[in-house]
């Protein structure tokens, strides 16, 4: 095992890419709530002398507040694309509403005693609202202001998911990784962030009276200013831009193998793998971090690029089970391992296809599948007791969980509970070490380098042999976590480089040494 290290040395390692992506997200925090007080506060001021509007108006961005935010950037994905665009505008949506609350509140609040004053003494409807309203209510509209700052810091840590960048990269990664330094590290800085700027706030919301003038000046000049943090210029070099996962930019065989052992530098961008293969397709990205078993691959009519110098590890499919489990339920062994064998890469691509292209569910293509290599058996009636079955969150686990499911219920009499979605490897290999989960799939290099962390001079002992490696796994895990890894189910999901066809024969790119000498011209 390597030696561990601390949070305080991976802060410092990091402190570069930390200290682009603080500013990164302190920009889209600010970005973003700059047009919401460019829009909410005169929308406020509007329903506070329209109130017949002001029932829809606030329904409306209710509404708005009460979309998750991840569902709120996977639906502005189809409308504007990833990056920082989609980001702004869901992190704009979500402040609105405290801001128009608040300011309509804050002027609908003033004494009317006092409003009646000044309007008898002459003053205009402009005067009325700049020298008495607005004056009276800014402490609420800057309470209203505090809260979505402090709401559009957390967000913004999800901007990361849809190649924006920020914080998330560090927090994504982390969970993606089992790195717990990764993930403070993001973490942290978010939270200090949010803290930091209610703070200040809350200084600049109990100013007297006589201090509004100035901080109705000061505080949107500091706004703009931080919102200019996202257009400092971070990562430059090649034209070409790859889009990685969270997962892989952290990886020993991701994108730090790549720059180690090929000596890749070039742009890149954070971003899911559920929109990274689109981005590629509708060229907002050139070069992404896939899977060789990925149905998009076909769908999106994209080539893997030779890896000619070895960095990517076999990574062959299998269940991993919890020891205590398979002694409770001996016939659950033999059943589980009737998949072993069965699925190629080829199988498992066309498998991932009619998912994510065909959009077949799930259970079908496990129930096609077993029926095709009959394999199928009709539901026995449980109550042997369950077995709880999770899953990671992307295509190909779902259809194995739903295959595991259907063996366990046709040739026992055991329940089955499917945990599907459950995150990356992380979430997965934690839940099932916490008596959470019973039983999932794995693959032999994820466990080789993100779960037992296994020292680099082993890994080149081992050479890339697939049952080297599977040996290798199995013991690690059987001696120190007590799992135990079933039969491989016979595909190799190894990370690959992936391009465009038309453009990886334009560029005439084959492999990854020819992507390195493209970049280097």
């Amino acid at each position: 095992m390597p030696e561990t290290q601390s949070l305080w040395s991976f802060a410092v390692q990091q402190s570069d890419k930390l200290l682009e992506q603080t500013l990164t997200h302190i920009g889209l925090t600010f970005i973003s709530l700059f047009f919401s007080i460019l829009i909410g506060l005169p929308l406020g001021i509007f329903i506070a002398r329209r109130n017949s509007f002001s029932g829809f108006v606030l329904g409306f961005a209710n509404v708005l507040q009460t979309i998750p935010s991840i569902a709120l950037l996977g639906f502005m994905i189809p409308l504007l694309g990833i990056g920082p665009v989609p980001a702004i505008v869901a992190l704009f949506l979500y402040a609105l509403l405290p801001i128009i609350r608040n300011t309509y509140t804050g002027i609908t609040e003033v004494d009317s005693a006092i409003k009646e004053a000044a309007t008898g003494m002459g003053m205009s409807y402009s005067q009325l609202l700049f020298k008495i309203e607005i004056p009276l209510a800014m402490p609420v509209i800057l309470a209203g202001i505090r809260t979505a700052t402090v709401i559009n810091v957390g967000v913004a840590t999800l901007a990361a998911y849809i190649g924006a960048g920020g914080l998330g990269e560090f927090i994504f990664g982390g969970i993606a990784l089992n790195n717990t330094n990764m993930l403070l590290a993001g973490a942290i800085p978010a939270a200090l962030l949010a803290i930091l700027f209610d703070f200040i706030l809350s200084k600049v919301q109990h100013l007297n009276f006589k201090k509004w003038k100035l901080s109705m000046v000061v505080f949107p000049a500091i706004v703009l200013i931080l919102s200019s943090f996202y257009l400092i210029p971070q990562e430059t070099g090649s034209k070409l831009l790859a889009g990685f996962t969270p997962e892989f930019m952290g990886r020993t065989d991701g994108y730090l193998g790549l720059k180690n052992k090929y000596h890749l530098n070039m742009r890149t961008v954070v971003v899911s793998d559920a929109v990274m293969y689109k981005a590629a397709y509708e060229k907002k990205i050139d070069v992404i971090s896939g899977y060789s078993t990925d149905g998009r691959l076909k769908a999106y009519d994209l080539v893997t690029l030779v890896d000619d110098k070895g960095i990517f590890p076999p990574y062959y499919a299998a269940p991993v089970v919890r020891m205590d489990v398979l002694k409770q339920y001996p016939e659950l062994e033999r059943v589980l391992n009737m998949l072993a064998g069965t699925i190629t890469d080829s199988v498992m691509t066309d498998l991932n296809y009619r998912a994510d292209y065909l959009k077949q569910s799930p259970e079908k293509i496990a129930k096609d599948f077993l029926l095709v290599h009959n394999l199928w058996h009709e539901p026995q009636i449980g109550g042997q007791g369950t077995v709880r079955i999770g899953s990671k969150i992307f295509t190909e686990q779902y259809i194995l969980g739903q295959m595991y499911a259907m063996l366990i219920r046709g040739y026992t009499h055991i329940d089955v509970v499917n945990k599907t979605g459950l995150g990356g490897t992380k979430i997965c290999f934690e839940a099932i070490r916490n008596n959470q989960i019973d039983m999932y799939p794995e693959y032999t290099g994820t466990g080789l380098l993100v779960i037992l962390q296994t020292r680099e001079d082993t890994v080149e002992k081992l050479s890339g042999n697939k049952n080297n490696v599977y040996d290798f796994v199995a013991n690690g895990f059987k001696e120190k976590y007590n799992l135990k890894w079933l039969k491989p189910i016979g595909f190799n999901n190894a990370y690959a480089l992936m391009m465009r066809r038309q453009q990886s024969d334009i560029l005439h790119v084959r492999t990854i040494t020819d992507l390195r000498n493209k970049l280097e011209e």
